[in-house]
């Protein structure tokens, strides 16, 4: 029993005497197995401290992690959304590039047939043209046929007035001079009668031509000759008059005689004639008497 106690007792102070389990463990010879044994502990409770901190900070990460997931998760929604809407653009996409190639077809098609019809209606245009200048220029062909046998008309018909003209023209100059020359004779016997003894002949200067002069040295007769005679010739003689004046003056005299002598005398020439004092005759005798004779 006292062993037993003893026991007990020895284990109690084991237990609970620090200073008394190292005098055992020195005795024993395990005192510094101990001290070691000690550290290992306070090294194991520090190891624990951090196993702890660790597990805080492993808690922190999983945590951060989770939340990484979580948001990655909301982005994989975010992006299967954005995905989903942008396939769903893409339908729409296709769908309208389906519509339009399909009005584009159509649209060519429909332009193919316009242009096909464009070219079927220039064809019968050109085929009408054609056919319409081929008629113009049938009728170019017949006018110009016609141009010629005008032509060949025209130019028979011109020769044939040009030989009647120059028959006339030949007539009239015959005529005019068989006038002048008549008048001439006229008028100078008539003179004769009157007792004037005048040379009658025509005057030819630079700037003029009379049909009718003759001068004394007191009075010279100035006319002119006409088949049909009309107040414009009195107009002629009188420029001539005062065209003598300014280059001629000694060709004139103190008296002057104004002569027209025609074949028919026009009923305004007359009466001008007869305001005027001009002398107006024919080979049968006076149509206006002279005044000054």
């Amino acid at each position: 029993m006292e062993i037993e106690s003893l026991k007990r007792e020895f284990l109690e102070l084991l237990d609970k005497d620090l200073e008394f389990r190292y005098a055992v463990a020195g005795y024993l010879g395990l005192s510094e197995i101990l001290k070691r044994l000690d550290s290992l502990v306070e090294e194991q409770v520090n190891l624990r401290k951090e196993q702890v901190e660790l597990r805080k900070e492993q808690a922190k990460f999983r945590e951060e992690q989770t939340k990484i997931w979580s948001e990655i998760a909301k982005l994989r929604e975010d992006m299967a959304t954005g995905f989903k809407r942008h396939d769903e653009i893409l339908v729409r996409h296709e769908e309208q590039l389906i519509k339009l190639r399909e009005d584009m077809i159509a649209g060519f098609r429909r332009h193919d047939e316009e242009i096909a019809k464009l070219r079927e209606d220039m064809i019968a245009g050109f085929k009408r043209h054609d056919e319409e200048i081929a008629k113009v220029w049938e009728e170019i062909k017949a006018l110009r046929e016609e141009q010629i046998r005008l032509r060949e008309d025209f130019n028979r018909v011109y020769r044939q007035l040009d030989a009647r003209l120059s028959r006339v023209e030949r007539t009239l100059e015959k005529i005019t001079l068989d006038i002048e020359e008549e008048a001439r004779i006229v008028i100078k016997y008539r003179l004769r009668d009157m007792g004037y003894d005048i040379e009658v002949s025509s005057l030819i200067l630079p700037e003029m031509e009379l049909n009718i002069y003759g001068a004394t040295e007191s009075m010279c007769i100035i006319g002119e000759t006409s088949i049909r005679a009309a107040q414009n010739l009195v107009d002629e003689i009188n420029h001539h008059v005062e065209k003598m004046r300014d280059l001629y003056p000694d060709k004139l005299k103190p008296k002057i005689i104004r002569i027209i002598y025609t074949s028919l005398a026009m009923p305004d020439l007359i009466e001008r004639a007869e305001k005027e004092g001009i002398w107006i005759l024919k080979a049968t005798g006076d149509i206006v008497k002279p005044k000054d004779l």
